[in-house]
């Protein structure tokens, strides 16, 4: 259904893709990568917004910048695409009439998206007493006004709390059950490991490996991972673990620290006996399994939220 093809793209001497190639079918592709790993310029050039330097994407075998491949696609992306001074349905209103549906049949259509996306109850409020949450549901419901074969989300669930983000997360999964072609850039792992059926791993403006989430965490990921609580972080921690992680495979965002290890049962008691050694006092231990996380930094040697 979608196809791209050695993509680069660079703006004035500064390379932000280089030779991206993949194709997507009925399926969640996920791009993850951190904030300026190129996932925004991508799905740009997939929507036709920009076009790349080098390589094409075909949509349905057509060039995706003309417009019988921007008629398949719906583009949600991460900035905000409303107008604060209408409301809720006079936005979607205005967006089916660029789409060319009448004024019945896009009232109807405004309705559906707002129920769907749980914005009946403010339809006709101004835009600009949503919350953030809020505008991101409407830019969503947007994407989906021209009924696309093809939807490109960028970063769609920012700034939603947990009880939306799930139900936005059903929401992606049933259109993809429905048949359509859907490629979520985000930066979230938890988010790429539970909707997608593949995930291209993006840094720099590179595909660093291309795979089902279950398959690159069993040819990237560590064998284990030893989890970490502690009640004081203390100082140098990465070099204190480092000498039992393999492949120097140590994860510290404040007091959690995850340290890849090959064999859990014998690495677990060294390390907290080095711990106590150096005055860290540990809350709590769990051995669990990889993640794309673990797998990203494995392949970039840096953390997704670095």
């Amino acid at each position: 259904m979608l196809s791209v093809r050695n993509l680069t793209k660079k703006f004035s001497d500064k390379t932000v893709l280089h030779n991206v190639s993949f194709e997507v079918k009925n399926e969640v592709f996920g791009l993850l990568g951190p904030n300026g790993a190129g996932k925004t310029t991508l799905l740009r050039i997939i929507a036709g917004i920009i076009k790349p330097t080098k390589g094409e994407v075909r949509i349905l075998g057509v060039e995706s910048y003309k417009d019988k491949a921007r008629e398949s696609i719906g583009y949600c992306p991460q900035e905000s695409v409303v107008y604060n001074e209408l409301t809720g349905m006079e936005n979607l209103m205005f967006y089916a009439g660029l789409y060319g549906l009448r004024s019945s049949k896009a009232k109807r259509r405004a309705k559906e998206l707002l129920s769907l996306v749980e914005l009946s109850d403010y339809a006709d409020r101004r835009v600009k007493v949503y919350s953030g949450g809020m505008r991101k549901r409407l830019n969503f419901a947007i994407a989906l006004i021209g009924y696309p074969k093809i939807l490109l989300l960028d970063e769609p669930t920012v700034g939603m709390d947990p009880h939306i983000r799930k139900a936005m997360w059903d929401l992606i999964l049933r259109f993809r059950d429905e048949g359509k072609c859907i490629i979520l850039a985000t930066h979230h792992m938890e988010e790429a490991d539970i909707l997608s059926d593949r995930v291209a791993i993006i840094d720099a403006g590179e595909i660093r490996a291309e795979g089902n989430p279950e398959d690159l965490k069993r040819t990237y990921g560590p064998k284990s991972v030893i989890n970490l609580e502690l009640f004081e972080a203390g100082r140098d921690l990465h070099e204190i673990l480092k000498c039992y992680a393999s492949n120097e495979g140590v994860i510290i965002k404040e007091n959690y620290v995850r340290v890849h290890v090959d064999n859990p049962e014998r690495s677990a008691p060294k390390i907290i006996s080095s711990l106590m050694s150096h005055g860290c006092k540990l809350r709590l231990l769990r051995i669990e399994a990889p993640t794309l996380e673990d797998v990203f930094l494995r392949l970039t040697g840096r953390r997704l939220s670095e």
